[in-house]
Formats: structure tokens, sequence, C-alpha cells
């Protein structure tokens, strides 16, 4: 296949690299005996990708080396290439001891397994779309007053079919088979496009990473003409990039953005409940113990969720049996004929009779979908199965049970749209559900806080965050950080927003802004997955876009309405950060073109002798760089600048490619730089955006 293809190399592919002595070496750094030497060519050179000419190291194909064998070398060389040593990964030992920490298992996982981890996802996954019901139905009908049943039915069937079409058509049937080697997110859908076609911005690709098992090409035999048309656009224009990358990096900040919202709505509105149920509980005494919980949330964030997360999803099991239950309750208690909501005419009624108003309470009906993307985003830690099993066996039920309780609460008692939730339970259940729903809230924020830190290391390891100080809390669990400077500024914002809203309506007046936007970055993101790489009709295709897309746009114009009365706080959050994501990947391009430009040739080098004119001592020297071939301009400056050198040189570049994780025995690249006394070598280490980095140099000198 030509350059510009995706080329297969079988598993068992070696490479080698011609030297100066006219000998050849692995790349894994194994030697090879002159006898064993093959001819190489500079067309096989040429197909490699970024290897310079005057580079050394650079590696080619043995496929076409076989013919101008003798038969004892080639005999040698089959033996050689059946011989591949396991390389370990010297600079992460720590990660050797996580087991699966490299992606999901190719095996299939029994049903009592898919059973358990359904039942974990309620604890993760679900906490912000579970406490949804807290304040939904009180947003609506802040914006349209209930005058007769068609107000209470519409917004019952709005909600009802919100969920229906986003989080259980969209997300659980389409959207989760968009992952990338089990993760899911929009670094994950942009990271799969990339390995696709070349539309990263950062020159460092290289075409011996397509070798890395967990790229998994595999290209659409039917549609591949129209595949390899939209692979041709995206790497011929520079718009397209630049396109692409801004939506990632848009829909990233909009999850950062809402991660600031999600812990004030939620806790506010739970706490909420006091108000009317205690004596003397107003508005300042809701805001003084909402800012006491999110201090209690914040500050426990450094010890890691691995600490309470058994505790997660029992509470979250609790709450959704509590939904439920009490649902059930007041549909048979009050008015059981809230089951018309099925029919979707009550939508059009609603429309119909309060006009400009109706629309302006869809910003109120977006929020029972908040937490959507969640889904999608957490793929990484469970698997597709469980989480379709949790929401429609457990998830989806209860709340369509829970709304339609609230519902037939409001046909008796339409006055109590502003405490809907608490109303509508029982008296005698209030404390317990009290309790539950508290937890549930500080459970849905954490879900939220650590989506933010993953977002922020993923951005990180793209390039597109400066770099920032993360802790890992669990040795056993590689997805748990910790990332204080991010901890802090969340929790200031969200004490600042509790202070100055003091209310959930206008907190829900600037909540779902930055949910809609994700949801919409990841239709457009999955659109394009299912033109380039999945072997699906054109048809189908369009109508994923039209019909999500629609739905989604009508939405985002009925938030973005609410922009005057604080939806405009989102937004501000959301475009800081989208600043400060696109100018650092673009300086981080920029360096490393520099870099490239200003690299030092290897003649140059070699002109020095073996010495590099000084003296070389005994040891081992590591230089760090980000070049994946060719001398940095460093190397020059440390040659002038220190009397001696040591007497093994390593340039290590440690550089992050598009795949979730990279598999220890593959991560490293072993090339030798120049002649054979001159023991200069270069190591490219390669990791995935999800992979966790823990330097051990002295293991790393050792081997």
């Amino acid at each position: 296949m030509d350059d510009g293809g995706i080329q297969e190399e079988p598993p068992t592919a070696r490479f080698l690299a011609p030297t100066r002595s006219g000998g050849s070496r692995w790349v894994d750094g194994s030697e090879v005996d002159s006898s064993e030497s093959a001819p190489w060519s500079l067309d096989d050179e040429r197909s490699v990708g970024a290897a310079s000419a005057g580079d050394a190291s650079a590696t080619v194909s043995v496929g076409t080396a076989a013919g101008a064998m003798s038969r004892a070398s080639s005999g040698a060389f089959r033996r050689r290439l059946g011989k591949r040593p396991r390389r370990v990964d010297s600079l992460d030992v720590e990660a050797m001891d996580v087991r699966g920490a490299h992606g999901h298992s190719s095996k299939e996982i029994s049903l009592l397994s898919t059973v358990a981890m359904a039942f974990q996802t309620l604890g993760v996954v679900y906490g912000d779309m579970g406490t949804s019901p807290l304040y939904v139905f009180s947003d609506v009908f802040s914006k349209v007053p209930i005058k007769s049943e068609v107000e209470i039915l519409g917004a019952l069937s709005l909600v009802m079919y919100t969920i229906a079409l986003i989080p259980f058509a969209k997300y659980v049937f389409i959207v989760l088979k968009a992952n990338d080697n089990g993760e899911g997110g929009t670094f994950a859908l942009y990271s799969l496009i990339c390995r696709y076609a070349k539309v990263s911005l950062l020159p460092n690709q290289q075409r011996v990473d397509e070798q890395i098992s967990s790229f998994r090409l595999k290209l659409p035999t039917p549609e591949l003409e129209r595949a390899m048309c939209v692979k041709d656009y995206l790497e011929k224009k520079p718009l397209f990039k630049n396109t692409l990358l801004f939506l990632v990096l848009m829909g990233t900040s909009m999850v950062i953005g809402d991660g600031i919202l999600t812990p004030s709505m939620s806790v506010m509105s739970a706490v909420s409940g006091l108000q009317g149920q205690v004596p003397g509980f107003d508005t300042d005494a809701v805001v003084v113990i909402s800012i006491f919980v999110l201090l209690l949330l914040f500050s426990v964030q450094r010890f890691g969720t691995g600490k309470v997360g058994f505790m997660f999803a029992p509470i979250l099991a609790l709450w959704f049996l509590n939904l439920g239950s009490i649902g059930i309750y007041n549909i048979i208690k009050y008015d059981i004929s809230v089951v018309k909501a099925f029919n979707p005419v009550y939508i059009y009624l609603f429309f119909k009779i309060n006009g400009i108003k109706a629309w302006s309470a869809l910003g109120g009906c977006v929020l029972c979908i908040t937490g959507a993307e969640a889904m999608f985003a957490d793929l990484g830690h469970f698997s597709v199965k469980s989480i379709q099993v949790a929401f429609t066996a457990v998830v989806f039920p209860c709340l369509l049970i829970a709304y339609m309780g609230q519902a037939a609460y409001l046909m008796k008692n339409p006055r109590a749209v502003e405490r809907i939730f608490y109303d509508s339970v029982p008296e005698v259940l209030f404390w317990p559900v009290f309790v539950i729903a508290t937890l549930a809230a500080m459970i849905a924020s954490q879900a939220m806080i650590s989506a933010t830190f993953s977002c922020i290391k993923q951005a990180m390891a793209l390039g597109c965050f400066p770099r920032i100080k993360i802790i890992h809390t669990s040795k056993r669990v590689m997805g748990q950080i910790y990332i204080p400077v991010m901890n802090w500024f969340l929790m200031v914002m969200c004490i600042i927003i509790v202070a100055t809203f003091r209310s959930t309506n206008d907190i829900a007046n600037a909540y779902g802004i930055a949910e809609v936007g994700v949801m919409m970055v990841s239709t457009a993101l999955v659109t394009l997955v299912m033109l380039l790489i999945w072997q699906t009709n054109l048809f189908l295709v369009l109508c994923f876009p039209i019909l999500f897309g629609a739905v989604e746009f009508v939405y985002l114009t009925a938030v973005l309405s609410k922009i005057r009365e604080g939806g405009w706080l989102p937004l501000a959050f959301s475009s800081l950060f989208l600043c400060i994501m696109y100018t650092w990947n673009y300086g981080s391009v920029l360096k490393y073109q520099s870099e490239m430009r200003g690299k030092i040739s290897l003649d140059f080098i070699l002109d020095l002798g073996a010495t590099l004119g000084t003296m070389r001592v005994p040891g081992i020297g590591l230089v760090y760089n980000e070049l994946v071939q060719g001398i940095p301009s460093i190397f020059g400056q440390l040659l002038v600048t220190l009397p001696a050198m040591h007497s093994t040189i390593v340039f290590v570049c440690i550089k992050y490619v598009p795949v979730p994780y990279v598999p220890l025995e593959e991560r490293f690249l072993f090339r030798r730089v120049g002649q054979k006394d001159y023991h200069m070598f270069r190591c490219v280490a390669r990791y995935g955006y999800k992979d966790v980095r823990k330097e051990d140099h002295g293991f790393f000198e050792q081997l």
C-alpha cells in the first residue's frame, strides 16, 4: 500500500537499521552479526515515514530483503525473525504490578461478572442523571405555570421522550460502540480518528507506531472508497485538522465547565429539602450548609475515590430503589392517568398552548439528561454491556417511574412545584430519603470531579494543557488521580457560585449548556467515525446527525436563551479552558517544529570522532528531548559547556501515541545512532493517553 494508506504489518515483523560499520541492528537494541545482515533499499526507508536521510537510526522494512540473501544468511535471518525478545518497560516499573492495566481483555465476560459490573456502574456513571429528579420539574414549571393537566402531561412526555431518545437510543445503542479499545470520551474518539487519518498537528508520528497491538486498524471493505475519500480530505486540508481539534477541545472544556456547576447544583438541591421541613431554615442556612458540604467534599479528594468508592454503588442502588418505589406509590395514590403521557400528542399540545414559554421550558427539560455523556466518558472502567444492562434494567425504568410519580402528585397539588421532590415523599420517609439524596448528590459531584481530573490528564498527554502536578491515589487502579490545583480551583468556584446564586433555580439557568454542547460534539465525532471507520450505509450515517443533531440543536437554542440569567457562566469557564488548551497545543507544535529545524547534523557529530571532541567518562547519560529522529540542539550545548561526557549517551524521547494504552513489551524502540564505538543510542518511549508514567531512571540505567 502507498505511504498515505494504512498498512498492517505481521505481528512478528522487526526492523533493521544500518550502521556505519556495514552491519545492522534490531530496533529493540540487539545487534545483528554481519553474516545475518540484509541489504536494504531507500524505497523501504521512505515507507517508514519520519526517518531522516542523515540519521543512521532510520528503520527499514525487511520485507524486500529476502531476495538478495544467500541461503545461509536467509535461514539465519528467518530464525532471528522468529525470536522476538520481550522488551521490558524500564520507565514504568510500577505499572507492571497493575493487572489488566492496558485495556480490556478480549475474553468474553460471564453473565455474573456483567451483572456485578452493571451494579458498580450505578455509583460511578449514573450519579448525575440519577439526582436530576431533585430539580427538573421545579425548573420546568418555573417557566410554564400549571393551568391544566396539559402542562403536566406535556412536560412529563417531554422528559420521558428526551430520556428515551438521547441517553437510551443514542448513547446506549450507538455511541457506546464507537469506543477506542474499550475507552470512551471525546479524546478517545479523537485518537481513534487519528489512527485512521493523519490529522494530528504534532508531527511526531512514526510508521512503526502502527505495529502497536492496540492500534487494531481495520478499514471497511464495502465502503473503502468513501473512507479513503474522507481520509484524504482530513489529511490534505489544514482547516479540517484544526476544526477537528477545536471540536475535541471544546467538548473537553465543556466537560470541565460542567464539573464546576454539577457539585453546586446537586448539593444545593439536596440540602434545600430542609426548607419547609425544619422551622427557621431559610435560604441563608441552605447556602451555609451547602458550602460546608462542598468544603468537605473537596477536602477528601486527596485521599482518592478508592477509599470510599465501595460505598457508591450500594448508595446509588438504594437511591434508584427509592425513586422507583416512591414513584409507584404516588402514581397509585394520586393519579394513575399520568400514563397518558406516553402519547407524544401531549408534547404538541404543550407547545401549542404555551408557545414561547414552552420553548423556554426546554432548558429545564434538558436537565433530566445531564450526565448522559458520562456513560461514554466512563466506559474505560467498565464494559459496554454492563453500562447497557444497568441503564436498561435499572436507571431508565426508575427515572421514568420517578417522574411519573411527581407528575401524579402535581395533578392533585399543582402549587407544590417549588419543592416537588420532597413534598411528594411520604412524611414518614422524609429523613431517610433526605440522607440518601444528600449522599447521592455528593456521589454525583464526585463523578464529575473525577471526570474533570481525567480530562485534564488526557489533555496534558496530547500536549493540550500545561504540565501540572498529578497525584496517583491508587497503586491498583490507574484511573484514580488527584490534581491539587484543579481541585482547589473547582472548590473555590463552586463556593462562589453557591454564595452568589443562592437558589437552585438560578443555578439551573446556568446548568445544561455545557452538557448539550458536549452531546453535539460527540454527535459530530461519531458521525465522522461512521464515515471513516465503520461499515455503515451512507443513508444511516446521515440519519444519525440529522435526527440527534436536530434534537440537540433545539435544546441548545433553548438553553442559550438563558445566557442573561446565568447561562454565561459555563460558557465563560469553557471558553477560558478552551483558550488555554488550544494555545498550549499551538505552542507545543511550534516548539517541536523549532527543535526539528535546529537539530544537529549526524555528519557533524561523526566528524568529532568517538570521543565527541571531549573526554568520555564511565556512565550513562540520558538526554531528554521531544524529537523522534535527529540529534537535538541541546546536545551541542552540552558538548560545549560540560568538561566531559558519559561513555554511553541515550537520547530519550517520551511521546504519546493515539491509543489508550501501550503494552509494556511494545513501549520502547531502541536504535543505534552513529558507529558502534560512539556508544550513542536513541530510545523512543511510547505512551497511550491513559498510561501512567512512573519513571525509574536508576532501573533504566541498569537495564
